[in-house]
């Protein structure tokens, strides 16, 4: 049992979380997730992060026994106190892991004809970019990729958000859009206020991947983006604009059902 408040296992978890996290992150290649959903897709996922290291109060512990056998996950057992610690949320559940980031290359999902990716052109908000990457795992989407200068998809915040979809959809971060968009199979739209033809009567065949630009400045312009056709969501009421995080979800079940139909 872990009492001491000055463990080294509270500065590890710390040093992962804390507001230079992001650097911590990118050098271990682990990252924190705290909660029992999380837990519960950790233990199912094949393809998804898995959990390095596992801290559990003694209450959280009789929960996650009826789930696994705990002797195959290096677990510690944590006081109350160090848990509150450890966690960066107000009310903890008494379950934070430390999970390894996947070590996946974009070139691990070839093209087939039926690819849809979702891209993040400089999106800094996390609760965004988790809500992004929970709808793209429920509309079926096959990726999310985001650009240099995005959130982290690993931060507590964004991991929070996404629910536990981060353990079934893959993450590709710091992909420049000229490198994505050098493959002529791939076709590409973007959305935007400004769009030439609205959503409700686009249409697009083969490997697609969906842009999405910044939250206050959409996605800026340059050499990248010419030539990427540029599509709008019809809004009969009277709001001026949707939040980046519904609209993505807007676009994403009109991709779905363009490729069920």
């Amino acid at each position: 049992m872990i009492e001491s408040l000055n463990s080294p296992h509270i500065a590890r978890v710390k040093a992962l979380i804390s507001s230079r996290g992001v650097k911590e992150r990118k050098t271990s290649g682990e990252f924190v997730a705290e909660g029992l959903q999380c837990f519960r897709e950790a233990i199912v996922s094949k393809d998804g992060p898995k959990i390095q290291t596992l801290y559990l109060t003694p209450t959280a512990r009789v929960k996650v026994d009826e789930l696994t056998d705990l002797s195959l996950i290096n677990t510690f057992d944590v006081t109350d106190e160090v848990m509150k610690a450890m966690s960066e949320t107000i009310t903890p559940q008494g379950i934070l892991a430390i999970c390894s980031i996947p070590a996946q290359q974009l070139q691990s999902l070839p093209l087939n004809g039926k690819r849809r990716f979702i891209y993040l052109s400089e999106v800094q908000d996390p609760g965004n970019a988790g809500t992004i990457l929970r709808s793209a795992d429920a509309f079926g989407m096959d990726a999310v990729i985001t650009s240099p200068g995005s959130v982290d998809m690993y931060s507590p915040k964004v991991v929070r958000s996404t629910a536990g979809s981060l353990w079934h959809i893959p993450v590709f971060q710091g992909v420049a859009l000229t490198e994505l968009l050098s493959d002529p199979q791939l076709h590409s739209f973007s959305l935007g206020a400004d769009g030439t033809q609205s959503l409700s009567s686009f249409s697009i065949k083969g490997d697609t991947v969906a842009i999405f630009g910044n939250e206050a400045r959409g996605l800026s312009t340059g050499q990248s983006t010419l030539g990427i056709k540029t599509v709008s969501i019809p809004m009969p009421g009277d709001a001026e604009s949707l939040n980046l995080s519904a609209a993505a979800s807007i676009v994403m079940y009109h991709l779905a059902n363009m490729q069920a139909s």
